[in-house]
């Protein structure tokens, strides 16, 4: 393959990857107003383009395995073919907890909030800025942002756990509340995963364009 058409095959991948991010930038969202809404049809939709997303991934997947086959590449170039396989992985993963949001709002129906949705849009709209972060960082190789996503995680940590201390009095006091209060702490479960997901994709950047991997989230599942 000649390294003209090479390089263009890498830009399609990166390309790739900004629309795959975007449509998990979409899901995050929908399926946090899916819950703001109490809106059972908008988090069914996020539940069925969860398939869309899964299959993005395994398209770019695809295009790695194949540009590693027909030309091996060196040092950069393959740091980042590498680090896309890694990062489609995350936004796979991240698509996954947009559609489990959304599969918590199903849960609910008409059940009675028993705390008021401040925080937890608070928290997904910092998952989501860390997640366009994180990838344009890798698009243009921007190290330094990439370490400015993983010192936002604290923020998204700090509000999980305000959530957390939150419900679990509520529950304390009010046993009757348990299960909606669960609910919601489900959904602060997945915006904190999509938020350790966002870093590591900055970890990948980093990677991709010094040759270390950072260790900015010890989580990974």
């Amino acid at each position: 393959m000649p390294r003209e058409q090479f390089h263009r095959q890498l830009e399609a991948l990166k390309d790739g990857v900004l629309e795959m991010g975007s449509m998990v930038d979409r899901a995050i969202d929908q399926g946090m107003r899916s819950l703001i809404d109490r809106d059972a049809e908008l988090a069914q939709k996020v539940v069925d383009e969860d398939r869309e997303i899964n299959a993005t991934g395994f398209h770019i997947q695809n295009m790695c395995l194949s540009l590693l086959a027909q030309q091996a590449p060196m040092a950069t170039d393959l740091r980042v073919i590498v680090s896309v396989t890694s990062i489609v992985s995350e936004l796979e993963r991240m698509g996954d907890h947009a559609e489990g949001i959304a599969r918590i709002v199903l849960l609910m129906q008409d059940e009675p909030l028993v705390k008021p949705l401040v925080d937890l849009p608070i928290m997904a709209e910092h998952a989501r800025e860390m997640l366009k972060q994180a990838l344009n960082g890798f698009v243009e190789r921007e190290v330094e942002g990439a370490y400015r996503v993983g010192s936002a995680d604290d923020a998204v940590d700090q509000l999980y756990d305000r959530i957390y201390n939150d419900l679990i009095q509520i529950m304390i006091n009010d046993p009757s509340t348990v299960e909606p209060s669960t609910h919601l702490l489900w959904v602060a479960h997945n915006l904190e995963r999509i938020a350790d997901r966002a870093t590591n994709i900055a970890e990948r950047t980093v990677f991709a364009v010094t040759g270390m991997l950072p260790q900015m989230d010890v989580s990974s599942y």
